[in-house]
């Protein structure tokens, strides 16, 4: 279903984008185009095609999950002005 003038027009105006009305038949002529490319999108059968999360066949390159850094929670904690129970205490600021 193509846009009309008037419908491109109230987009802009929604959009808060000022427009003439040779940009408005510009820009309608290619919005046009696009809803007329994502229409033979919808058309083609894709049944029975798995969805793939790439658009090439690529495998991620995944690296081992180790730790490399040493547990310092301690040491942080030891810095800290206010601390309970293992957690920093910060100053309400939300009454």
């Amino acid at each position: 279903m193509p846009l009309s003038l008037q419908e491109v027009q109230r987009i802009a105006e929604l959009a808060r984008i000022g427009i003439s009305d040779a940009e408005a038949r510009g820009v309608r002529s290619q919005l046009n185009d696009i809803f007329e490319l994502i229409g033979q999108m919808q058309r083609v059968n894709t049944e029975g095609i798995e969805p793939m999360s790439h658009g090439q066949d690529m495998k991620l390159r995944l690296r081992e999950d180790i730790q490399t850094e040493r547990d310092r929670r301690t040491q942080f904690l030891a810095v800290a002005p206010e601390k309970e129970q293992g957690l920093y205490l910060v100053p309400k600021v939300i009454e």
